[in-house]
């Protein structure tokens, strides 16, 4: 894999020294690479779950890298637990109803077209995790990570499900890539259908919102779909924005807010950052919706975007960008239009890049530097506004 930008010879000494973080990557597919992460320049990587292969992979390259530090805040890994939509048709709903589907009904029912008539290819598919659960589980990996995330969950709209291992595929598979992955099979016809995707991701934002987690989120030509199960669950929470005369006739006569206000203000935003509800001594009440959103690798239009950042929305979210999506090809010129126009306290980068190591660090530079020219910020500016932007998105 190339980056899309070479560095030049004579462009200012990168400043890994303020922090550089990389907000979504997936280095647990190429396990054989997780012992060069204690090298790596970046200071911390969000490593994304994505399917029952993965799922304790994660888990222990937390443990692992991080040690005995008692401070989740300077550990060299942040985890993130989810299931991705590419397997979304593994997951079974068990919640509406006391006798749920067998394995052939289930695959039959989720996706599109239904493989009824194909027995063979149901026959391959691995038997369904019930969504109940898969609830269960995250949420126990959450309390055991008290910043953790849930990712990488979402919904897509062009995949397509890889067709069966043929025994050619099996006898040159790479023994060190994490086994679930499409290991380049060609594809089937078979996609999963979006109610069923919605219903995955629903709920699993229902568990970031009940947990007080931010999220990492997936979206192929979904932006709108997204945003629709998102109002769903901000729906009765939304934030009351004051209009112009209203501030104005709060302000006394020396122009400053009143004491009433600035005390609403303060509850909102207690309201809207609290920490984790499931730490001691913490009694804010659950809330249907994670505070925190990023949309990974956002490769969408300009128009998307100030749905998501609607003030009336009370969840922020923010946006990352990586070298290798982003920043290559035709989505290059789209990209650019778009990082203009966000606000700068919402932008953060990702490598989304499955080995660990040089090369992770090499796209996390280039997607900083890329970043900084299109928004005329000087790199050590650029450097810390990204740093700080992903630590208000982990920690709040």
């Amino acid at each position: 894999m190339s980056i899309s930008q070479d560095v030049p010879h004579n462009a200012d000494a990168f400043p890994w020294d303020i922090g550089v973080y990389d907000a979504h990557c997936h280095p647990t597919d190429t396990m054989a690479s997780i012992a060069s992460i204690p090298a790596m320049k970046a200071t911390t990587l969000t490593i994304m779950a994505t399917r029952g292969e993965d799922q304790e992979l994660v888990q222990q390259t937390a443990e692992s890298v991080n040690g005995n530090n008692d401070s989740p805040r300077e550990g060299r890994i942040v985890p993130a637990f989810g299931w991705h939509p590419w397997f979304s048709h593994q997951i079974l709903d068990d919640t509406q109803s006391d006798s749920p589907q067998q394995k052939d009904a289930h695959y039959a029912a989720v996706l599109t077209p239904s493989p009824s008539e194909d027995p063979e290819f149901i026959k391959r598919l691995p038997e369904p995790k019930l969504l109940s659960t898969l609830v269960a589980e995250t949420r126990e990996r959450l309390k055991r990570f008290p910043n953790a995330l849930v990712g990488e969950v979402g919904l897509d709209k062009m995949f397509r499900l890889p067709g069966a291992w043929t025994q050619h595929d099996l006898d040159n598979r790479n023994e060190e890539i994490t086994p679930g992955s499409r290991e380049g099979r060609r594809l089937s016809p078979y996609k999963v259908k979006i109610a069923h995707q919605r219903l995955v991701l629903k709920t699993q934002l229902q568990l970031a919102g009940d947990m007080q987690r931010a999220v990492s989120v997936h979206s192929v030509q979904s932006h709108g779909a997204v945003f629709e199960v998102l109002k769903e669950l901000w729906k009765g929470h939304e934030r009351v924005a004051l209009s112009r005369r209203k501030r104005e006739k709060l302000q006394d006569a020396e122009g400053a807010i009143s004491e009433d206000e600035e005390e609403d203000e303060d509850r909102r935003e207690k309201h809207r950052t609290t920490t984790n509800n499931s730490k001691p001594g913490n009694t804010q009440q659950p809330l249907p919706f994670p505070p925190r959103i990023c949309m990974h690798s956002y490769s969408g239009p300009i128009d998307p975007i100030r749905q998501f950042l609607q003030q009336s929305n009370p969840s922020d979210v923010y946006f990352s960008f990586s070298a290798v999506i982003n920043f290559s090809g035709l989505s290059a010129r789209k990209v650019t239009d778009v990082i203009k126009v966000l606000p700068a306290e919402r932008i953060l980068i990702e490598s989304d890049l499955h080995t660990a190591g040089a090369q992770m660090d090499e796209l996390l530079e280039d997607a900083a530097r890329q970043i900084c020219e299109i928004r005329g910020w000087e790199l050590k500016e650029g450097v810390q506004q990204l740093a700080d932007n992903w630590r208000r998105f982990v920690f709040g």
